[in-house]
């Protein structure tokens, strides 16, 4: 009887010791199975929403991106429009002071001889054809040459650049327009590469319960948690699209 006695008391004993040596090897394992899931599930929430949002913002930078391209093209098509323009005028002012020309001859030789009346006569006539059949641009012109002592107008620098400085302008507003658009294709593809990276971590965090060994889960898991982690910071970096405010898509006084 006092064997048995001592065989159940080193049994007890053992049984105590076991329990006290597993509840301090759970108090020391901070990712218990239980925990690694309620983690995991809370991990896929957060990278579900950074996604849509990813998604969502690079949406915004493609419809940025098309509205600043036709904007570009709109303005490309005015360009051309005003040069072809340019050139007309360019064209109609050139004949106009080739036909000019004539009166001014005949104003030199009026000077030469001595006629006042003929002088004063050929100065209206050259005055009169001048604001009927020039415009502004080669009236400019005229006046500078008068000015300068020069034979032509066209002589006058920047002559030629003035019938086309609208047209400069439009196609510099189109250049604008089109770099701003690459850009913004540039940053519409990369939150397209953030939702990639975080469909990668998705997938990662989809298959940490298939492994059996926690060592493995939790390998499976970190590498996760990098992926998450380098995505939003990498995503934090990326520029808004232009005039992008919350409150903008939530308007309801419209």
């Amino acid at each position: 009887m006092a064997k048995k006695a001592e065989r159940k008391g080193g049994e007890s004993v053992e049984r105590s010791d076991r329990l006290a040596a597993n509840a301090v090897k759970d108090k020391k394992t901070f990712l218990t199975p239980k925990r690694l899931e309620t983690l995991v599930a809370i991990l896929l929430g957060v990278t579900t929403l950074l996604s849509a949002w990813a998604t969502w913002i690079g949406s915004l930078h493609s419809g940025v991106q098309s509205i600043n391209f036709t904007k570009s093209n709109n303005m490309a098509s005015q360009g051309t429009a005003k040069y072809n323009l340019g050139l007309q005028l360019y064209l109609a002012d050139y004949m106009a002071w080739n036909t000019a020309k004539d009166y001014y001859f005949e104003l030199e030789a009026a000077k030469l001889d001595g006629d006042q009346a003929k002088i004063d006569l050929i100065n209206e006539k050259i005055k009169y054809f001048v604001e009927q059949n020039s415009g502004a641009i080669l009236a400019e012109g005229v006046k500078w040459m008068e000015e300068n002592g020069e034979d032509s107008p066209f002589k006058m620098p920047g002559m030629a650049e003035k019938y086309f400085e609208s047209a400069q302008e439009n196609v510099d507003q189109s250049q604008e327009l089109l770099e701003e658009g690459m850009h913004d294709n540039t940053k519409g593809d990369s939150y397209r590469l953030v939702t990639v990276i975080y469909s990668l971590t998705l997938f990662l965090l989809g298959i940490v319960g298939t492994f059996k060994n926690m060592p493995n889960r939790i390998a499976v898991l970190a590498i996760a948690v990098v992926c998450l982690v380098a995505a939003f910071i990498y995503m934090c970096t990326i520029p808004m699209p232009t005039g992008f405010k919350n409150m903008n898509f939530f308007d309801f006084n419209k």
